[in-house]
């Protein structure tokens, strides 16, 4: 399912990065006419120029109008400039002048048409607003009245406008140039925040999406409830997963430790009751499973409706597993090391012996029974405090019948507190709190049958050990010294009645099984652990 919704999730970031590959194909395209246009246009213009002489023919249609037009409102053209005022003899020339044309009327004689002497500048009289607005007419008329120093300039303005109009030609392709470089640039960042943004929505919708099915199912399966609102595991979940970790460590531990925790040897007797464990349905019960299904309403044999013959073992085991949940086990994964090699262990005993008692201990400053769910979902606390845990086995175990009473001790430190006869809780004292442990270790060590086994966390110091040898002594038990990845490996392999693999306290006598016996009793012993496969 995620694989689908991942390969679906890549086309739609595929199709997404398509639309801004064909935006940035057009956004060039757009760019290379643009400048494609204004390099005709320089061309055009660098055409014009080269021909200096203006084409009047040619300002109809419009070829040169622009330019024209243009060069004949530059400001400081003389044509444009204010004429000076003329002086006395211009003016009494020009009164005789009128005075004689006037004769030449009056007597009947034409006047003879006497050429435009050449220099002499033509005033052309062009508003600046109207000069706007000239035709191509108007400009051939201005034209025919300029002198040839007037054509002269006309065309030096012609040529400094077409010059300005090539360089603000080519100021404007450097501008698009840039414009379009700039667009590129953003659409490339657009587009990679965008691929960014979208792969990572796919994954948070593939994610959502295994995550909600994978809550279906478990919730379906029983693993997962609502609680207050929120999903919770459940105790299924929890001892599920406990098989898983059996699995795992097992495949570490020796090949005869790996055989014994199969179970023992068959005692010939079986019982019908509940389905317990999913190894038990080898024994099923078919009909009985079926009637009682068909009585509950169901067409399906489930865990709940089934019946299993369940070997009748004479020996009865219970095992205490106390663990220490101090704040020093938050650090290098010790609390969590100790919770799954426990899970092992709990799953390991249930699995040879499935009527067996299993009181799980943690304990900091105070001791708690927990179950296997609140084993999963205990945090650190404070100081340790070894005694009360040991004073919580000796209760639970004064009144035990078992056959076998298994203690396990997972630390990491020195005991650092004590409960004081009052109840109230003591630290700081390290040798009043290791006199309550001794104390304590003597009062458990009336309990028979007992095999105890501590497991310390390796440290860096070294009165660590030296107290737990001393706790292990007094007890008659084993201790191993381990780090956390080997710590479900230490208890399976204790459990098997196996040998430490780490390190074993000097001078510890061997873990008592039983009470003394005769020669013969201890051969029959012998004989059963043979048969369970110890």
């Amino acid at each position: 399912m995620r694989a689908r919704l991942a390969r679906q999730a890549s086309r739609r970031v595929g199709r997404l990065l398509e639309e801004y590959d064909r935006r940035g194909l057009e956004l060039e395209l757009v760019g290379r006419q643009e400048q494609d246009r204004i390099e005709a246009d320089l061309a055009a213009l660098r055409a014009r120029a080269a021909g200096r002489r203006i084409d009047l023919s040619r300002l109809g249609d419009g070829a040169l109008l622009d330019e024209v037009r243009s060069a004949l409102l530059l400001p400081d053209s003389s044509w444009l400039t204010p004429e000076r005022p003329r002086g006395f003899l211009a003016r009494l020339r020009a009164f005789f002048a009128r005075v004689a044309a006037w004769f030449r009327r009056l007597l009947g004689r034409p006047r003879r048409a006497r050429a435009r002497p050449e220099g002499r500048p033509l005033h052309l009289a062009i508003a600046t607003d109207a000069g706007r607005n000239l035709g191509a007419s108007q400009i051939g008329d201005l034209l025919a009245r300029m002198t040839p120093e007037q054509e002269r300039e006309l065309g030096e303005n012609l040529q400094r406008t077409q010059e300005g109009r090539a360089r603000e030609l080519q100021r404007e392709a450097e501008a698009k140039r840039r414009d379009t470089e700039a667009q590129r640039r953003a659409l490339e960042a657009e587009r990679e925040e965008a691929r960014r943004r979208a792969e990572r929505e796919a994954g948070d919708r593939v994610k959502e999406a295994s995550d909600a099915r994978l809550k279906q199912e478990l919730t379906e399966r029983g693993f997962l409830a609502e609680r207050e609102g929120q999903l919770a595991v459940t105790y299924g979940l929890i001892e599920r997963f406990a098989h898983l970790v059996l699995e795992e460590e097992t495949r570490a531990l020796p090949s005869d430790v790996r055989l014994s925790l199969k179970g023992g040897g068959s005692t010939g007797v079986y019982e019908k009751t509940r389905l317990r464990q999913a190894e038990e349905v080898a024994h099923l019960d078919i009909p009985s499973s079926l009637l009682a299904a068909r009585l509950e309403g169901s067409r399906h044999i489930d865990e709940a409706s089934s019946y299993v013959y369940r070997e009748v073992t004479s020996e009865r085991v219970h095992v205490v597993m106390m663990f220490d949940k101090s704040g020093s086990m938050s650090e290098s994964s010790k609390l969590p090391a100790a919770k799954k090699a426990l899970l092992a262990l709990y799953i390991a005993i249930r699995r040879r012996h499935p009527d067996a008692t299993i009181d799980v201990v943690a304990f900091d400053n105070e001791v708690r029974l927990l179950d296997l769910l609140e084993l999963w979902e205990c945090e650190p606390g404070s100081f340790t405090n070894t005694a009360e845990a040991l004073r919580t086995a000796h209760q639970l175990l004064r009144a035990s019948r078992a056959t076998r009473k298994d203690v396990y001790l997972i630390t990491d430190g020195l005991p650092e507190s004590y409960t004081d006869p009052t109840g109230r809780v003591r630290s700081g004292n390290l040798e009043a709190a290791m006199q309550a442990a001794v104390a304590r270790s003597e009062e458990l060590r009336t309990v028979t049958p007992l095999s105890f086994s501590m497991i310390l966390l390796r440290s860096e110091h070294p009165e660590y050990e030296v107290a737990a040898r001393e706790i292990t002594r007094l007890l008659g038990g084993s201790l191993v010294i381990t780090d956390p990845a080997h710590l479900g490996v230490e208890l399976l392999v204790r459990w098997a009645r196996g040998t430490e693999t780490t390190h074993k306290a000097a001078g510890a006598p061997p873990p008592s099984t039983s009470p003394p016996a005769s020669a013969a009793g201890g051969r029959r012993r012998r004989k059963a652990d043979r048969r369970m496969g110890g």
